[in-house]
């Protein structure tokens, strides 16, 4: 059985090689396993990419890739799996938290007939504001992604080459790829899996990604819309309602005043509604413009150890 090992590389300069030597290791101790190494170097600002290409001339399993620029985690992702070419294909981070040592967990998993397991933890090792994203990311992706309800998602993970020939068909500039593994299928599975703490440096996820990756959820989900026009729908009849109160109290009391101060209320609400409702239409129409104008997905500037097969260089 042959497994592509994808793994997206950011400031990973430190950690890579052990990573890579650990999970060898691994499939050494598996006979009739053996794996390949899909390394992706998203535009880091040390030398990643110099680590990765001093493994590829050392291991000939060990592909590299180098983007043009830094596209994100899933960007990248996107672009491992495009050269993976095993029949299962693993994804695992390059900081040490999805550990090597837990790779064969999700193996025996998977070989139970899923097409696509998650490694779940049952005590993460991240700082609480990671810890309460990843909660806030467990209820939107059920919500706006459609994951089954007893299912949790993580970044290590197991899929079939089924999957991975399904997946690389978006082409879309902005992917969150768990939720392009929902829209491929549900015949998913958790596996129990330690994690471990960060070896080197910190989180590379700021509010600002935290925030841009949540709002990729909606590539694949016209909830907000949906929303939007239920509160449209509430708010015109809690207006008009308001206004029947209104005219019923001064007919009844013409000497009652009509307060300034509560249509002020009243108007600042309603016209809070509609800037929400116009940014969420907005957030649409931006994505559908930037996809209209071909924004790639992700661009490489070189890749070791792999053969010109008419893969794109840029999506």
């Amino acid at each position: 059985m042959f497994v592509s090992v994808v793994i997206p590389c950011y400031n990973s300069q430190a950690t890579i090689r052990k990573v890579v030597e650990l999970v060898t290791e691994e499939f050494e101790k598996n006979p009739g396993y053996d794996c390949e190494f899909v390394l992706v170097n998203d535009h880091s600002k040390d030398d990643t990419f110099g680590a990765i290409r001093r493994l590829a001339q050392q291991r000939d399993n060990v592909k590299g890739v180098d983007l043009l620029r830094n596209f994100g985690q899933h960007n990248a992702l996107m672009a491992a799996l495009a050269y993976a070419e095993g029949d299962y294909i693993l994804g695992m981070d390059d900081d040490m938290q999805t550990h090597p040592s837990q790779i064969f967990k999700l193996i025996a998993k998977i070989e139970e007939g899923y097409d696509l397991v998650y490694g779940v933890y049952p005590r993460k090792k991240n700082s609480f504001f990671k810890n309460l994203s990843s909660k806030l990311n467990e209820v939107s992706s059920r919500i706006l992604l459609g994951r089954p309800k007893e299912i949790l998602s993580s970044n290590f993970w197991i899929i079939t080459q089924a999957v991975q020939r399904e997946v690389v068909k978006y082409t879309s500039y902005n992917p969150y790829i768990d939720g392009i593994f929902y829209r491929t299928t549900h015949n998913i599975g958790n596996v129990t899996v330690e994690h471990f703490k960060r070896e080197v440096g910190t989180s590379n996820y700021t509010l600002r990604k935290l925030v841009r990756l949540w709002l990729a959820y909606w590539n694949y989900s016209v909830i907000p819309l949906r929303i939007s026009s239920v509160l449209g729908m509430l708010s015109a009849c809690g207006g008009f309602i308001a206004a029947v109160v209104i005219v019923i109290k001064k007919l009844l009391s013409p000497d009652i005043p009509v307060g300034w101060s509560s249509i002020i209320c009243i108007m600042v609400v309603f016209f809070g509604l509609v800037l929400m409702v116009l940014g969420i239409m907005g957030e649409y129409l931006g994505k559908m413009l930037l996809t209209l104008n071909h924004t790639p997905q992700y661009i490489v500037r070189e890749t070791i150890n792999i053969e010109e097969s008419g893969k794109p260089k840029e999506r």
